[in-house]
């Protein structure tokens, strides 16, 4: 397997190739590619010759092994309209934004790649993100950067890579750069070198599950009882947690979907902090795959601490779960709204698919005695889906609240009978 080292050649070829004779020492085979938007000409002649990959001396860096650096014009070729789009460009982050493109682009073909790591600031993150994003779950990702000590859901998304925080700016080789950029080849290495002895799992269907606090005694009940027959991938459903299970099935990795935590969406149309983009469940939509839904979690909208709650929310229900996480009960109108928005995308589902409705409640703090217990809202919800699924066939109402083991049971049962 061969590593991609990428980034901006003519900025940080330094520390790039600095990580690449690293990864060579090491016994990683590896193929540097130039992301430059200034003069990749120049980086290209700086750095295609060299060392062949030995070990560096101290305090220096190591070229790129001769004949090993793809350049820059070939990754922007990639681009939809070309080269121009990317190195005639005059304002720095059009140039950027379109190279980040076509390296994506590039990546999706390339064929060739086993693992990547690369280094940067602000741009060079935002050049070398998004075609990690793009590789599979599991492919050996790192990325040392200087914005890694702060907010990276932008560029981790709901991938695997492993950000590094750099400490200095990735400019020279330095003390703290020489250390810092080592561990992060250094823990690429051991992700190679490693990878093969890694047990698969794939002797049995993936399914996967969402899963919330206020579900956790459903969802558990179902992962172990699927455990004997199928692997039960169980994602939290924070947003991210959400687009994760979707980037799996879109990549043919899971094969079945028991979506019973359907909150991301309150948090999307409401505005908490938890949300799902408009593509919540659109890899059902383009795969086919087997789908049982429900709508764990929709009595609630999320939020940090109490006092990050916005101004409009402040005369809502509230239920304080941790000192760090608020829940405000959603409302018959919302729910109406999701019940709407959730109806829409069943009817584009093109596989099986069934979709519960629990009359007992659809968490564990919606019902008799808990704080968001909320008949109204539940029926607007119900009322809303059953006027808006075209097959009537898929809803299913179940007796029972969501958080029992009675529904995780009538889950399973619809469960086997589209998988059968």
């Amino acid at each position: 397997m061969i590593v991609c080292v990428a980034g901006t050649f003519d900025t940080k070829g330094e520390e790039l190739c600095y990580i690449a004779g690293l990864l060579n020492a090491a016994g990683v085979e590896t193929r540097c590619v130039d992301l430059s938007t200034g003069d990749p000409a120049s980086s290209l002649d700086k750095y295609s010759g060299g060392s062949g990959g030995q070990r560096p001396p101290p305090g220096r860096a190591a070229p790129a092994a001769r004949n090993r650096m793809i350049p820059a014009a070939e990754i922007a070729a990639h681009h939809p309209e070309g080269a121009d789009k990317v190195l005639g460009q005059t304002d720095r982050g059009a140039a950027v934004a379109a190279m980040a493109e076509a390296f994506r682009l590039y990546v999706a073909e390339a064929g060739w790649i086993g693992g990547m790591i690369g280094a940067g600031g602000s741009g060079g993150t935002a050049l070398v993100a998004p075609a990690m994003r793009s590789l599979p779950v599991g492919t050996p990702k790192v990325l040392a950067s200087t914005v890694a000590s702060g907010n990276v859901a932008p560029y981790v998304g709901p991938s695997d890579i492993a950000m590094m925080y750099s400490v200095t700016d990735v400019q020279g080789l330095n003390r703290i750069s020489r250390r810092v950029l080592g561990n992060a080849a250094h823990a690429l290495a051991g992700m190679m070198r490693d990878a093969a002895h890694l047990p698969e799992g794939q002797d049995k269907p993936a399914v996967g599950l969402t899963m919330f606090g206020v579900t956790t005694t459903c969802v558990s009940h179902i992962a172990d009882a699927l455990a004997a027959t199928h692997d039960p991938l169980v994602f939290h459903a924070t947003g991210t947690g959400g687009q994760s299970m979707e980037k799996l099935v879109d990549s043919g990795l899971i094969n079945a979907v028991i979506d019973l935590t359907t909150t991301e969406i309150a948090d999307m149309q409401v505005g908490g902090v938890f949300q799902a983009t408009e593509d919540r469940m659109g890899a059902v939509i383009r795969t086919g795959v087997p789908y049982v839904g429900s709508v764990g979690a929709l009595d609630m909208v999320n939020f940090g601490a109490v006092d990050t709650v916005p101004e409009q929310f402040r005369d809502r229900l509230f239920h304080i779960h941790n000192p760090q996480v608020t829940l405000m009960r959603t409302t018959p109108d919302e729910n109406t709204g999701f019940g709407t928005w959730i109806a829409d995308r069943l009817n584009a589902m093109t596989g099986p698919v069934r979709f519960l409705l629990p009359e007992g409640g659809v968490s564990a703090i919606d019902a008799p005695g808990q704080p968001f217990f909320d008949p109204d809202a539940t029926a607007a919800l119900f009322d809303a889906l059953e006027r808006g699924v075209a097959d009537k066939s898929r809803l299913r109402r179940v007796p029972h609240n969501l958080n029992t083991p009675e529904f995780a049971d009538a889950a399973l049962e619809n469960f086997h009978d589209l998988t059968r």
